[in-house]
């Protein structure tokens, strides 16, 4: 994109409001990194912003009724402000991708709309927008819809700036972006494309900038990051196949290469899936002492009618065969996963079914999530919709049954002393325990913050654990 001189000899000044997950977290980082690239300052004070940014969300209802609230409650207020006349608003991330023509239409109060392939351009496009005629000085005018046409292919690298939002400890690294999987709930593929992975020394290279600046905790994230690597290999594997290291770069050989990087640091696993976990990766998560015994594997449901109707890939006997591996090969390990109630179809016999292997399985970490009709995905056309009702009381019971369980898994902690990562002097983080989503350990005194620290467990509370 063209670069374009600023209006005024003053720095730009930037906000932005990121919402959703970690991975458009990860986004807004580079959006952000592009930006003070080009010179511009960030604010953390909307008033002050001569653009900001709504980095939006659009996996279920609720992050898009979310998003298009901060969109307009964004424009209400520069409406209000005295302070930064003609400040421009921009809308970025999945909602933008996915209905920027039908928003551009709807929403003409936004000055331009990023997709998922412009990230890296977001300063670029600031000096566009802000060189363009004004509304009032153009009839003609409409909103910039850059999003690109098709499916998106834009991958960051390690040399990609970015401006890390997270706290100084603890990061994210995107090994991968879009999603290869038929799941019929899902729409990911649809706004993120095709899963493309980054090098394996790409995301190395990353990492061992991260621990040098003192990052105690590298959380590796991608729609499926199980797949990593292997939509590189001359010839893929399906789901479910064999995965072997020699045919190519696999998530099993960048654990051992970031096990070499110098430094005392946490690798978390987030987001895999069932249908690529492998025997390979299993013995390389045990043999490499960096990477936190916790793994993250969303299984969504486990009767067989469901699993097949919401096209996983995986059948009951494999998810309950692989579960037994991982906890066998890897001892300690704390498994989370998810899964969704009130999928079209689900009976109370299916409900039953899912509520007996959560009792059987015992996970000590794990979510549930209503089941959302999503616009444009197969799921949504089926029939035997689930009235709101029953989904929520399904939710309710689910989550009822899970807080006994993890009650006994934070008890069963009790008298033992655990390893920390400290977040505020005051609460800290197991290495079974993600950021944002997970249980927390309360500290007795205070302890320095980004730090490692062992204490010891005197008591638990339903999730969380309280320690001295």
């Amino acid at each position: 994109m063209k670069s374009l001189k600023p209006l005024s000899t003053a720095p730009i000044q930037v906000g932005l409001i990121t919402l959703g997950c970690a991975k458009n977290l990860s986004d807004a980082e580079v959006m952000l990194g592009g930006i003070l690239a080009r010179g511009m300052e960030i604010t953390s004070q909307a008033d002050e912003a001569d653009v900001l940014i709504v980095n939006t969300c659009s996996f279920i209802d609720s992050a898009k009724e979310e998003s298009i609230d901060a969109i307009l409650e964004a424009n209400q207020h520069r409406g209000l402000s005295k302070r930064k006349a003609g400040q421009k608003l921009i809308v970025a991330g999945c909602m933008a991708q996915r209905f920027s023509k039908e928003l551009s239409t709807e929403m003409p109060e936004v000055d331009a709309f990023i997709g998922v392939d412009q990230i890296a351009d977001a300063g670029a496009v600031i000096e566009q927008l802000l060189a363009a005629p004004s509304p009032l000085a153009d009839e003609t005018w409409e909103p910039l819809n850059l999003v690109t046409k098709g499916k998106p292919v834009y991958i960051p690298d390690y040399d990609t700036p970015r401006f890390r939002l997270t706290p100084a400890h603890t990061a994210y690294v995107k090994i991968a972006e879009g999603c290869n999987h038929p799941c019929s709930f899902c729409v990911i593929p649809a706004m993120r494309g095709r899963h493309r992975s980054r090098t394996l020394e790409s995301v190395v290279a990353e990492v061992k900038g991260l621990v040098a600046q003192g990052v105690k905790e590298i959380n590796l994230i991608s729609q499926d990051t199980t797949y990593f690597g292997m939509d590189l290999w001359e010839k893929r594997p399906r789901a479910n196949q064999p995965v072997d290291s020699s045919r190519g770069p696999t998530i099993a050989r960048l654990l051992d290469a970031l096990q070499k990087i110098k430094g005392d640091f946490w690798i978390r696993l987030l987001y895999t899936h069932p249908a690529h976990w492998s025997d390979e990766l299993i013995a390389a998560i045990a043999r490499n002492s960096k990477v936190a015994r916790y793994i993250d594997i969303p299984l969504q449901h486990i009767h067989p009618d469901m699993l097949d109707s919401m096209k996983r890939e995986t059948s009951r006997e494999h998810i309950e065969k692989l579960i037994q591996r991982i906890r066998a090969g890897i001892p300690g390990i704390a498994i989370r996963t998810t899964f969704i109630v009130g999928f079209p179809g689900e009976t109370e016999e299916h409900f039953r079914s899912l509520l007996s292997f959560m009792e059987k399985m015992r996970f000590e970490r794990l979510g549930i999530f209503t089941y959302s009709q999503e616009e444009g995905s197969r799921a949504a056309r089926l029939e035997g919709q689930i009235p709101a009702v029953t989904k929520k009381a399904r939710y309710r019971k689910a989550m009822k049954l899970q807080q006994t369980i993890a009650r006994k898994v934070a008890q069963s902690f009790v008298g033992q002393t655990v390893r920390v990562l400290v977040e505020q002097p005051l609460l800290a983080r197991t290495s079974a325990d993600a950021p944002e989503v997970d249980c927390r350990v309360l500290l007795s005194r205070p302890l320095p913050v980004g730090a490692f620290a062992e204490v010891k467990i005197v008591a638990a509370q339903d999730y969380d654990l309280v320690a001295e």
